[in-house]
């Protein structure tokens, strides 16, 4: 698979979402599917997994550091401090120097590696100044737990603060065809500092695929039962965009899935969604929009006729707007 540039760090042009393994989209896998699913991925080119101390919690990372214990030194694996807890409840933001600290300790041991190649901040913590949570990164960088710099749903002027007291890798937020929110600054900062920019979400939590029913409910483990996007009269009204994709995924001859990740790609060679899927196939779907090639004209027609509709509803609890 092509490769990409995050900051000075080498990834594949496509990661692994890793977090629906283990969260937010039902009971988690079963531990035997996970690891075969992340490995596979590997064996198909994809050297770059997302994980967090915050999925499950703490359990997504225990899966992706068993699946990636016999490959660690051939992918870059990206994890998130940013909340404390107690036991393994969430008491909410804490991005707290000796918080960080702990989180990072606990995330070493959960992915059994001795460094983390990229670390983010999962949510901006308001109470803790930028440069002191950049500062703490930067010693841990220093001692050799952590490789590499990022920031989570960062507004550009975070980004900036940031990244003067310690370069920023790469930014991660919710981007695509139907979140375009990032394109306004956090892009055009990420571009003049250098920074990569990861979209989580990429495929619009499935909405994009094609594969979301009008009308579809969803069980109350599913996280997108409290997204105002996928409320009934929300994917209905939302249905254009999935008609948008779909035809010019007709035209080329490919998935739908497969243009809205095209579509990422073809923004900025600094850009490396993350999607995620539970089956293998999918997975293997999602890293084929590698080698997707839209034309000039497609990604304009996508760009101009998504720019004209109106989304319904916001795109998810707490992230709606970047600190």
């Amino acid at each position: 698979m092509e490769k990409r540039h995050l900051g000075s760090l080498e990834v594949s042009a496509i990661g692994l979402g890793c977090m629906g393994l283990s969260a937010n989209y039902g009971e988690p896998v079963d531990t035997d599917h996970g690891v075969s699913l992340i490995r596979s991925a590997h064996d198909q080119g994809i050297t770059f997994f997302d994980t967090a101390e915050a999925y499950g919690p703490l359990t997504n990372e225990t899966l992706v550091g068993e699946a990636i214990e016999p490959i660690r030194d051939q992918i870059v694996i990206a994890t998130k401090f940013g909340f404390g807890y107690d036991s393994v409840t969430r008491t909410g933001l804490n991005s707290r120097p000796e918080n960080i600290r702990r989180a990072v300790n606990g995330s070493l041991q959960r992915l059994r590696t001795d460094h983390i190649d990229l670390l983010y901040q999962h949510r901006v913590d308001p109470e803790v100044p930028i440069e002191d949570v950049a500062g703490t990164v930067k010693e841990l960088i220093d001692a050799g737990k952590v490789g590499h710099f990022g920031l989570s749903e960062a507004s550009a002027d975070t980004i900036r603060r940031a990244h003067a007291v310690q370069a920023v890798a790469a930014v991660q937020s919710e981007y695509s065809i139907w979140a375009r929110d990032p394109e306004a600054e956090v892009l055009p900062a990420c571009e003049e500092l250098g920074i990569g920019f990861v979209p989580w979400s990429p495929l619009g939590q499935g909405f994009l695929t094609g594969t979301v029913g009008r009308g579809e409910a969803f069980a109350a483990n599913d996280i997108r039962s409290r997204f105002p996007r996928f409320t009934p009269e929300a994917l209905e009204a939302n249905q254009p965009i999935v008609d948008l994709v779909s035809k010019i995924a007709g035209r080329q001859q490919v998935t739908p899935g497969q243009v809205a990740l095209a579509w990422l790609l073809a923004k900025s060679p600094g850009i490396v969604p993350i999607p995620g899927s539970r089956r293998p196939e999918r997975v293997t779907e999602n890293l084929q929009a590698a080698a997707v090639i839209l034309g000039a004209d497609d990604i304009a027609e996508i760009d101009a006729r998504s720019a004209r509709l109106d989304v319904a509803g916001a795109r998810g609890s707490g992230h709606e707007s970047y600190r």
